[in-house]
């Protein structure tokens, strides 16, 4: 996200990074070598697919500002020690993200806070304290646009609605949320897992409960599927299930999905 259009903040590292950012100008500055317009990272959680792109940004010219809660950085300097590696290459700048209901900025960027929103889900299968879940394991985020006066709520890793969650939905103009699987017993009936979205940290779009009922209810003028596992039909365009999706006002996000608000 960005507010001035050169300066960016990244909100998860994924393992191709460097295909998005060859894929996108705008990241593609040019100021100097090994430049990007990257100009912090925001984890959302510990999880693999979140976090091992950091590892891309390793040949920057100066400490990688990486904003995180306790957990995600202690799994990060402990369990999965990207951190401590990349301390052999251009180093960290850790920011501790507090869950206190208190909005928090980055700069460079002017007009945008944040505030972390816990959320319902599982550290990463590796974190030692998998099975004992911990308020930061895993976070929404809250983005104000103090220009527009918009707000947006992401939350790529949503397993269950609680009442801060509801909340901070219905106060976004856009929502981008978790559409891992269409239902809860996708990954099983495919053959491709032994668990259900719900045992894996995520709402199913589908049956009673899931994120088609959720997104019903919320006034957002954008509702907007994220985080979406390949084995889901709502990928293919000519599915029932992606009709589905329309039928409700519900759109699937796709790469180089730009959003202005």
């Amino acid at each position: 996200m960005s507010d001035d259009g050169i300066n960016w903040v990244l909100v998860n590292a994924s393992p191709d990074i460097l295909v998005q950012i060859r894929a996108t100008p705008a990241l593609q500055p040019a100021r100097a070598v090994r430049d990007t317009g990257i100009a912090a990272v925001l984890l959302m959680d510990a999880q693999i697919d979140h976090v091992t792109g950091l590892l891309m940004l390793r040949e920057r010219g100066t400490p990688l500002p990486l904003y995180a809660t306790a957990e995600v950085l202690a799994d990060l300097s402990q369990a999965l020690p990207l951190t401590r590696v990349l301390g052999h290459y251009c180093g960290v700048e850790p920011h501790t993200l507090a869950i206190d209901g208190q909005p928090f900025s980055i700069a460079p960027l002017r007009d945008t806070t944040f505030l972390p929103v816990p959320l319902s889900s599982k550290a990463p299968p590796y974190s030692s304290h998998r099975n004992d879940p911990h308020p930061g394991d895993n976070i929404g985020l809250m983005l104000h646009d103090s220009a527009s006066g918009a707000r947006v709520f992401y939350a790529p890793g949503l397993g269950q609605m609680t009442d801060a969650v509801e909340a901070a939905m219905r106060q976004a103009d856009v929502l981008l949320v978790d559409g891992t699987c269409w239902s809860d017993d996708e990954m099983i009936t495919l053959g491709l897992s032994k668990k259900t979205a719900h045992m894996m940290g995520h709402l199913p779009q589908s049956g009673p409960g899931g994120m088609i009922e959720v997104l019903a209810r919320m006034p957002a003028r954008r509702k907007i599927l994220i985080h979406i596992n390949n084995s889901n039909p709502i990928l293919r365009e000519d599915s029932p299930e992606r009709t589905e999706l329309a039928t409700h006002g519900i759109e699937v996000a796709f790469d180089g999905m730009d959003i202005t608000l």
